[in-house]
């Protein structure tokens, strides 16, 4: 795919993504600082897609805690990664064909999966505050137990964008970097605890119905960055074609859009190879990406397959936001990964 450049619409009220008979309501289209969207997903027999998905970074290490459903099956999981060491450890719990999975239709709302393999819990409480929690005896062979509180700052912007491909089928997301984490999970006999302004929270939520073969690049960094805090949020291959993106980047709170498919340069032979990701159009974004460890997984089901080769490891490179100050990124924490799906 050439990449392009484009005028996305920019909304500022709230909006149904659907139509009363399922279908994609044009008013949707485009993208908010601020989530708008109400998912407001109808189905009979085709599922839609909709997970939460939740990775702190701290200094030290990492902790992801999740809830999809897929169409085919649902998964909760958690998972753990220690920088320095490499330790990696995690547990899904799947339920077939999502069978009594509650998925919210708001950005900001609660929800519960007490699955016997993992219980994965997102509360929301008041307006801008979540309190992850996840449980399991066997997280790859030891009791896990976490509970993780996420505060959104008053006026912070994130990137929601709706991505069309048809009326038929299309894809709400919010991807939200930058969001002061604290708390502490135990692992056996071991606790680790994010302190106070050390540790930041993505959240990918998403709500959709997608082509039946996808592939999706997605690129994720939030902390500290010269004095500034700093979220990348930068796609590709699944938003080809459609003029919307859910590329940007926020600094100390103010996001800034790029309309324009980012070019993408790695190694699927390889994810741990340098990745390279820049903007072709304007000299708004340029990071080299060094992985470190390589999150591959899978999950198979009747006429569903899914791989995720998700890396993480360090950003080097700069970004221009709106106000024109350029930002060195210099061994910025985060994750690239390539998705490629039958489901």
């Amino acid at each position: 795919m050439i990449p392009k450049q484009y005028v996305e619409p920019e909304l500022t009220s709230p909006v149904d993504l659907c139509n009363p008979d399922g279908t994609l309501n044009p008013a949707a289209i485009g993208w908010s600082r601020h989530p708008l969207h109400r998912c407001n997903l109808i189905w009979t027999t085709r599922r839609p897609k909709r997970w939460n998905y939740w990775c702190i970074t701290g200094d030290k290490f990492l902790l992801s805690i999740a809830l999809s459903d897929r169409g085919k099956v649902a998964v909760g999981s958690a998972y753990f990664f220690e920088y320095e060491t490499k330790r990696f450890a995690g547990q899904t719990g799947e339920t077939p064909n999502g069978e009594g999975v509650v998925m919210p239709e708001y950005v900001h709302a609660g929800l519960d999966y007490p699955h016997p393999d993992i219980h994965v819990s997102m509360e929301a409480v008041g307006d801008n505050t979540t309190i992850l929690r996840a449980k399991t005896d066997n997280f790859d062979g030891q009791p896990f137990e976490a509970e993780i509180t996420v505060v959104r700052p008053p006026g912070h912007e994130t990137l929601n964008v709706v991505i069309p491909w048809s009326s038929t089928e299309f894809q709400f997301t919010s991807k939200q970097e930058c969001l002061p984490a604290t708390g502490k999970f135990r692992i056996g006999s071991e606790t680790f605890e994010f302190a106070p302004g050390t540790a930041y929270a993505t959240l990918d939520y998403g709500r959709g119905f997608w082509p039946q073969r996808s592939s999706w690049n997605w690129a994720a960094a939030s902390g500290i960055q010269q004095g500034h805090v700093v979220g990348l949020n930068l796609g590709g291959k699944w938003t080809d074609g459609t003029g919307m993106n859910e590329n940007g980047f926020v600094v100390d709170g103010r996001l800034t859009k790029l309309s324009e498919d980012l070019i993408w340069e790695y190694n699927p032979e390889d994810f741990l190879q340098p990745w390279t990701i820049r903007t072709p159009f304007t000299d708004r974004l340029y990071v080299k990406f060094e992985p470190i460890f390589n999150r591959f997984n899978e999950t198979s089901a009747e006429n569903y397959h899914r791989v995720v080769n998700q890396a993480v490891g360090y950003f080097n490179g700069y970004i221009v936001p709106d106000n024109g100050e350029k930002i060195e990124l210099r061994d910025f924490f985060g994750w690239a990964e390539e998705l490629q799906a039958i489901w």
